[in-house]
Protein backbone atom coordinates (compact mmCIF):
# COMPACT_ATOMS: atom_id res chain seq x y z
CA UNK A 1 0.00 0.00 0.00
CA UNK A 2 1.73 3.23 -1.09
CA UNK A 3 2.51 5.60 1.89
CA UNK A 4 -0.16 8.54 1.11
CA UNK A 5 -2.83 6.30 1.28
CA UNK A 6 -1.67 4.33 4.56
CA UNK A 7 -1.21 8.11 5.97
CA UNK A 8 -4.76 8.80 4.95
CA UNK A 9 -6.30 5.38 6.42
CA UNK A 10 -4.37 6.54 9.47
CA UNK A 11 -6.14 10.05 9.39
CA UNK A 12 -9.37 8.92 9.04
CA UNK A 13 -8.57 6.54 11.93
CA UNK A 14 -7.70 9.28 14.04
CA UNK A 15 -10.31 11.84 13.45
CA UNK A 16 -12.80 8.40 14.49
CA UNK A 17 -11.22 7.45 17.61
CA UNK A 18 -9.34 10.68 19.09
CA UNK A 19 -12.73 11.85 21.61
CA UNK A 20 -12.53 8.19 22.41
CA UNK A 21 -8.57 8.16 23.48
CA UNK A 22 -8.14 9.46 26.83
CA UNK A 23 -4.23 9.28 28.06
CA UNK A 24 -0.75 9.56 26.58
CA UNK A 25 -0.26 5.68 26.81
CA UNK A 26 -3.51 5.11 24.64
CA UNK A 27 -2.05 7.89 21.94
CA UNK A 28 1.27 6.44 21.54
CA UNK A 29 -0.71 2.66 20.87
CA UNK A 30 -3.47 4.00 18.59
CA UNK A 31 -1.76 6.60 16.60
CA UNK A 32 2.44 7.50 17.10
CA UNK A 33 2.96 3.07 16.66
CA UNK A 34 0.76 2.93 13.62
CA UNK A 35 3.08 5.92 12.06
CA UNK A 36 6.02 4.10 12.80
CA UNK A 37 4.88 1.28 11.03
CA UNK A 38 3.74 3.01 8.28
CA UNK A 39 7.74 4.18 7.63
CA UNK A 40 8.37 0.65 7.22
CA UNK A 41 9.45 0.03 10.90
CA UNK A 42 8.48 -2.75 13.34
CA UNK A 43 7.15 -1.59 16.28
CA UNK A 44 6.87 -5.11 17.81
CA UNK A 45 10.48 -5.65 17.09
CA UNK A 46 12.63 -5.11 19.93
CA UNK A 47 15.68 -4.70 17.42
CA UNK A 48 14.08 -1.47 15.13
CA UNK A 49 11.41 0.08 18.09
CA UNK A 50 13.10 0.40 21.64
CA UNK A 51 10.43 1.25 23.75
CA UNK A 52 11.36 3.48 26.97
CA UNK A 53 14.96 3.59 25.45
CA UNK A 54 17.45 4.99 28.49
CA UNK A 55 20.38 6.27 28.27
CA UNK A 56 22.72 7.33 31.20
CA UNK A 57 22.95 11.19 31.33
CA UNK A 58 25.76 12.38 33.61
CA UNK A 59 24.32 11.86 36.98
CA UNK A 60 21.15 11.50 35.78
CA UNK A 61 19.79 8.27 35.28
CA UNK A 62 17.62 6.30 33.96
CA UNK A 63 16.09 8.75 32.03
CA UNK A 64 14.25 8.09 29.52
CA UNK A 65 12.58 8.43 25.91
CA UNK A 66 9.40 6.85 24.60
CA UNK A 67 10.65 5.45 21.71
CA UNK A 68 14.03 4.96 20.07
CA UNK A 69 13.94 3.30 16.71
CA UNK A 70 17.13 1.67 15.41
CA UNK A 71 18.88 0.89 12.15
CA UNK A 72 22.14 -1.16 11.85
CA UNK A 73 22.37 -1.60 15.55
CA UNK A 74 22.63 2.11 16.16
CA UNK A 75 19.60 4.82 17.46
CA UNK A 76 18.65 6.45 13.92
CA UNK A 77 15.25 8.30 15.64
CA UNK A 78 14.35 9.01 18.99
CA UNK A 79 11.05 9.71 19.75
CA UNK A 80 9.06 11.57 22.88
CA UNK A 81 4.97 11.25 23.16
CA UNK A 82 2.24 13.33 24.51
CA UNK A 83 -1.33 12.79 24.74
CA UNK A 84 -3.23 14.09 21.68
CA UNK A 85 -4.50 16.51 23.76
CA UNK A 86 -1.47 18.33 24.56
CA UNK A 87 0.30 21.02 22.76
CA UNK A 88 3.37 20.42 21.76
CA UNK A 89 6.31 22.16 23.63
CA UNK A 90 10.08 21.25 22.69
CA UNK A 91 11.87 23.57 25.16
CA UNK A 92 11.27 21.23 28.13
CA UNK A 93 11.43 17.91 25.83
CA UNK A 94 14.11 15.40 27.08
CA UNK A 95 14.77 15.16 23.59
CA UNK A 96 17.20 17.91 24.12
CA UNK A 97 19.04 15.92 26.90
CA UNK A 98 19.24 12.50 24.80
CA UNK A 99 20.15 14.19 21.61
CA UNK A 100 23.76 14.87 22.45
CA UNK A 101 24.61 11.46 23.79
CA UNK A 102 23.02 9.43 21.32
CA UNK A 103 24.39 8.71 17.80
CA UNK A 104 21.13 9.94 16.65
CA UNK A 105 20.76 13.13 13.43
CA UNK A 106 16.77 13.36 14.30
CA UNK A 107 14.37 13.46 17.25
CA UNK A 108 10.76 13.58 16.74
CA UNK A 109 8.27 15.23 19.03
CA UNK A 110 4.67 14.08 18.45
CA UNK A 111 1.14 14.10 20.06
CA UNK A 112 -0.12 11.74 17.28
CA UNK A 113 -1.76 13.96 15.29
CA UNK A 114 1.28 16.80 15.13
CA UNK A 115 4.47 15.96 14.36
CA UNK A 116 7.42 18.05 14.29
CA UNK A 117 11.24 16.29 13.24
CA UNK A 118 14.45 18.34 14.73
CA UNK A 119 18.53 17.70 13.93
CA UNK A 120 21.21 19.60 14.34
CA UNK A 121 21.74 22.09 11.57
CA UNK A 122 22.83 25.44 13.79
CA UNK A 123 24.94 23.71 16.13
CA UNK A 124 26.43 19.68 15.49
CA UNK A 125 24.94 17.23 18.53
CA UNK A 126 22.96 19.88 19.82
CA UNK A 127 19.22 19.74 18.90
CA UNK A 128 17.80 22.59 17.08
CA UNK A 129 15.15 24.69 18.65
CA UNK A 130 13.16 24.69 16.09
CA UNK A 131 12.01 21.95 13.43
CA UNK A 132 12.95 21.31 9.95
CA UNK A 133 9.70 19.51 9.18
CA UNK A 134 6.36 19.97 10.90
CA UNK A 135 2.92 18.45 9.72
CA UNK A 136 -0.42 17.56 10.99
CA UNK A 137 -1.33 14.21 10.07
CA UNK A 138 -4.75 15.01 9.15
CA UNK A 139 -3.98 17.91 6.99
CA UNK A 140 -1.12 16.70 4.64
CA UNK A 141 -0.03 18.30 1.63
CA UNK A 142 1.32 15.87 -1.10
CA UNK A 143 4.83 17.43 -0.55
CA UNK A 144 5.15 16.70 2.79
CA UNK A 145 4.15 13.07 2.57
CA UNK A 146 7.55 13.69 -0.18
CA UNK A 147 9.25 14.55 2.56
CA UNK A 148 7.73 11.90 5.33
CA UNK A 149 8.86 9.12 2.73
CA UNK A 150 12.83 9.78 3.27
CA UNK A 151 12.15 8.40 6.65
CA UNK A 152 10.86 4.86 5.42
CA UNK A 153 13.16 2.52 6.48
CA UNK A 154 14.01 1.74 2.66
CA UNK A 155 14.88 5.32 2.30
CA UNK A 156 16.57 6.46 5.36
CA UNK A 157 19.82 8.56 3.85
CA UNK A 158 21.16 10.54 7.09
CA UNK A 159 23.24 12.59 4.80
CA UNK A 160 20.43 13.57 2.03
CA UNK A 161 17.55 14.37 4.83
CA UNK A 162 20.35 16.35 6.54
CA UNK A 163 21.31 18.43 3.57
CA UNK A 164 17.46 18.56 2.92
CA UNK A 165 16.61 19.57 6.37
CA UNK A 166 18.19 22.60 5.79
CA UNK A 167 15.73 24.10 2.89
CA UNK A 168 13.13 22.90 4.72
CA UNK A 169 13.71 24.60 7.77
CA UNK A 170 14.10 28.01 5.94
CA UNK A 171 11.57 27.71 3.76
CA UNK A 172 9.14 27.10 6.46
CA UNK A 173 10.71 30.77 7.90
CA UNK A 174 10.08 32.27 4.44
CA UNK A 175 6.49 30.93 4.23
CA UNK A 176 5.76 32.63 8.06
CA UNK A 177 7.39 35.59 6.81
CA UNK A 178 5.40 35.76 3.69
CA UNK A 179 2.40 35.20 5.64
CA UNK A 180 3.30 37.76 8.48
CA UNK A 181 3.75 40.49 5.65
CA UNK A 182 0.81 39.48 3.15
CA UNK A 183 -1.66 40.47 6.69
CA UNK A 184 0.37 43.25 8.01
CA UNK A 185 3.35 44.94 5.52
CA UNK A 186 5.86 45.92 7.57
CA UNK A 187 7.90 49.51 6.46
CA UNK A 188 10.74 47.79 4.83
CA UNK A 189 8.32 45.29 2.86
CA UNK A 190 6.56 48.71 1.68
CA UNK A 191 9.31 50.22 0.96
CA UNK A 192 10.86 47.50 -1.17
CA UNK A 193 8.06 48.44 -3.87
CA UNK A 194 7.43 52.10 -2.96
CA UNK A 195 10.90 52.96 -3.59
CA UNK A 196 11.06 51.50 -6.96
CA UNK A 197 7.95 53.34 -7.81
CA UNK A 198 6.75 56.71 -6.11
CA UNK A 199 9.17 59.43 -6.62
CA UNK A 200 8.62 61.82 -4.29
CA UNK A 201 10.19 61.61 -0.44
CA UNK A 202 8.74 58.29 1.63
CA UNK A 203 7.73 60.53 4.83
CA UNK A 204 5.72 58.49 7.52
CA UNK A 205 2.57 58.95 6.06
CA UNK A 206 3.60 58.26 2.52
CA UNK A 207 4.68 54.62 3.90
CA UNK A 208 1.04 54.11 5.62
CA UNK A 209 -0.66 54.87 2.79
CA UNK A 210 1.70 52.12 0.77
CA UNK A 211 0.62 49.53 3.20
CA UNK A 212 -2.86 49.75 1.99
CA UNK A 213 -1.69 50.05 -1.84
CA UNK A 214 0.84 46.75 -1.16
CA UNK A 215 -1.72 44.67 0.39
CA UNK A 216 -4.09 45.13 -1.82
CA UNK A 217 -1.95 44.20 -4.75
CA UNK A 218 -0.28 41.37 -3.66
CA UNK A 219 -3.77 40.18 -2.46
CA UNK A 220 -5.05 41.04 -6.39
CA UNK A 221 -1.60 39.29 -8.15
CA UNK A 222 -2.36 36.45 -5.41
CA UNK A 223 -6.23 35.94 -6.64
CA UNK A 224 -5.30 36.42 -10.93
CA UNK A 225 -3.08 33.86 -10.32
CA UNK A 226 -5.15 31.41 -9.00
CA UNK A 227 -7.93 31.63 -11.78
CA UNK A 228 -5.10 31.23 -14.00
CA UNK A 229 -4.61 28.54 -12.83
CA UNK A 230 -8.32 27.17 -12.61
CA UNK A 231 -8.70 28.48 -15.61
CA UNK A 232 -6.12 26.35 -17.11
CA UNK A 233 -7.52 23.28 -15.31
CA UNK A 234 -11.18 24.52 -17.49
CA UNK A 235 -9.15 24.37 -20.36
CA UNK A 236 -8.03 20.67 -20.20
CA UNK A 237 -11.33 19.45 -18.81
CA UNK A 238 -12.92 21.18 -22.24
CA UNK A 239 -10.54 19.24 -24.22
CA UNK A 240 -11.06 15.93 -22.22
CA UNK A 241 -14.79 16.73 -22.74
CA UNK A 242 -13.80 17.32 -26.71
CA UNK A 243 -11.74 13.85 -26.93
CA UNK A 244 -14.22 11.88 -25.18
CA UNK A 245 -17.03 13.04 -27.88
CA UNK A 246 -14.63 12.15 -30.76
CA UNK A 247 -14.55 8.62 -28.83
CA UNK A 248 -18.49 8.52 -28.54
CA UNK A 249 -19.65 6.38 -31.58
CA UNK A 250 -22.53 7.68 -33.05
CA UNK A 251 -25.23 6.34 -34.91
CA UNK A 252 -24.60 7.92 -38.07
CA UNK A 253 -28.20 7.57 -39.35
CA UNK A 254 -29.06 9.80 -36.46
CA UNK A 255 -26.98 13.00 -37.88
CA UNK A 256 -28.73 14.64 -40.54
CA UNK A 257 -26.19 17.62 -42.31
CA UNK A 258 -28.63 20.18 -43.05
CA UNK A 259 -28.30 22.56 -45.59
CA UNK A 260 -28.83 25.67 -43.40
CA UNK A 261 -25.55 24.22 -41.37
CA UNK A 262 -23.45 24.06 -44.41
CA UNK A 263 -24.07 27.96 -45.38
CA UNK A 264 -23.29 28.33 -42.15
CA UNK A 265 -20.12 26.17 -42.61
CA UNK A 266 -19.42 28.35 -46.01
CA UNK A 267 -19.81 31.45 -44.07
CA UNK A 268 -16.82 30.96 -41.91
CA UNK A 269 -14.56 29.35 -44.54
CA UNK A 270 -15.45 32.95 -46.28
CA UNK A 271 -14.07 34.57 -43.17
CA UNK A 272 -11.26 32.69 -42.82
CA UNK A 273 -10.07 31.96 -45.94
CA UNK A 274 -8.26 34.98 -46.03
CA UNK A 275 -5.63 33.93 -43.70
CA UNK A 276 -5.00 30.19 -44.69
CA UNK A 277 -6.46 27.58 -46.94
CA UNK A 278 -9.68 26.35 -47.35
CA UNK A 279 -9.07 22.91 -46.84
CA UNK A 280 -7.52 23.44 -43.45
CA UNK A 281 -11.04 24.40 -42.49
CA UNK A 282 -13.19 21.18 -41.45
CA UNK A 283 -16.56 20.87 -40.38
CA UNK A 284 -17.74 17.69 -38.38
CA UNK A 285 -21.09 16.84 -37.74
CA UNK A 286 -22.40 15.43 -34.43
CA UNK A 287 -25.95 14.90 -33.00
CA UNK A 288 -25.72 17.84 -30.46
CA UNK A 289 -23.77 20.23 -32.67
CA UNK A 290 -22.17 21.49 -35.89
CA UNK A 291 -18.39 21.28 -35.48
CA UNK A 292 -15.71 23.55 -37.51
CA UNK A 293 -12.60 22.64 -37.06
CA UNK A 294 -8.86 23.95 -37.95
CA UNK A 295 -7.57 20.80 -39.82
CA UNK A 296 -9.77 18.52 -38.58
CA UNK A 297 -8.25 18.44 -35.15
CA UNK A 298 -10.73 18.96 -32.26
CA UNK A 299 -8.61 20.61 -30.20
CA UNK A 300 -8.89 23.43 -32.50
CA UNK A 301 -12.21 24.41 -32.06
CA UNK A 302 -12.98 27.13 -34.48
CA UNK A 303 -16.48 27.80 -33.50
CA UNK A 304 -19.63 25.42 -33.47
CA UNK A 305 -23.37 25.63 -34.91
CA UNK A 306 -26.63 24.75 -33.35
CA UNK A 307 -29.14 25.18 -36.26
CA UNK A 308 -31.21 22.31 -34.93
CA UNK A 309 -33.24 23.92 -31.66
CA UNK A 310 -35.97 26.27 -31.75
CA UNK A 311 -33.19 28.64 -31.13
CA UNK A 312 -30.17 29.11 -33.33
CA UNK A 313 -26.60 29.63 -31.24
CA UNK A 314 -23.08 30.64 -32.21
CA UNK A 315 -20.49 29.06 -30.04
CA UNK A 316 -17.34 31.31 -29.89
CA UNK A 317 -13.74 29.96 -28.06
CA UNK A 318 -11.88 32.35 -26.02
CA UNK A 319 -8.08 32.21 -25.09
CA UNK A 320 -8.59 29.40 -22.58
CA UNK A 321 -10.69 27.71 -24.78
CA UNK A 322 -13.47 28.06 -23.16
CA UNK A 323 -16.94 27.86 -24.93
CA UNK A 324 -19.50 30.54 -24.66
CA UNK A 325 -23.06 30.60 -26.76
CA UNK A 326 -24.44 33.79 -28.55
CA UNK A 327 -27.75 33.80 -29.77
CA UNK A 328 -28.25 34.65 -33.73
CA UNK A 329 -31.31 35.43 -35.65
CA UNK A 330 -30.07 33.37 -38.57
CA UNK A 331 -26.60 32.22 -40.15
CA UNK A 332 -26.00 35.77 -41.63
CA UNK A 333 -25.45 37.20 -38.27
CA UNK A 334 -21.74 34.58 -38.27
CA UNK A 335 -20.56 37.46 -40.30
CA UNK A 336 -20.51 39.93 -36.81
CA UNK A 337 -18.07 37.91 -35.28
CA UNK A 338 -15.29 37.84 -37.96
CA UNK A 339 -13.16 39.52 -35.17
CA UNK A 340 -14.01 37.23 -32.99
CA UNK A 341 -13.37 34.28 -35.31
CA UNK A 342 -10.24 35.49 -36.33
CA UNK A 343 -9.08 36.20 -32.83
CA UNK A 344 -9.81 32.45 -32.53
CA UNK A 345 -7.60 31.33 -35.31
CA UNK A 346 -4.36 33.24 -34.35
CA UNK A 347 -4.74 31.26 -30.65
CA UNK A 348 -3.14 28.05 -33.36
CA UNK A 349 0.36 28.23 -34.65
CA UNK A 350 -0.71 28.47 -38.49
CA UNK A 351 1.96 27.00 -40.61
Amino acid sequence: MEMNIQLKSLADKINQLKSKIETEESTKHAFVLPFINILGYDAFNPLEVVPEFTADLGLKKGEKVDYAIFQNGEPIIIVECKSWKEKLTVHNSQLFRYFHVTKTRFALLTNGINYQFFTDLDDQNKMDEKPFLEFDICNLKENTIHEIAKFHKTNFDVNNIVSNASSLKYIKEIKKLINTELESPSNDFTKLFANKIYTGRLTEKVVDEFKDLVQKSVTQFINDKINDRLNAALTKETIKQQDEEILITEDDTKIITTEEELDGYRIVVAILRRKLPTNRIVYRDTQSYFGILLDDNNRKPLCRLHLNGGKKYLSLFNDNKIETKVLISSIDDIYQFEKQLLETLALYEID
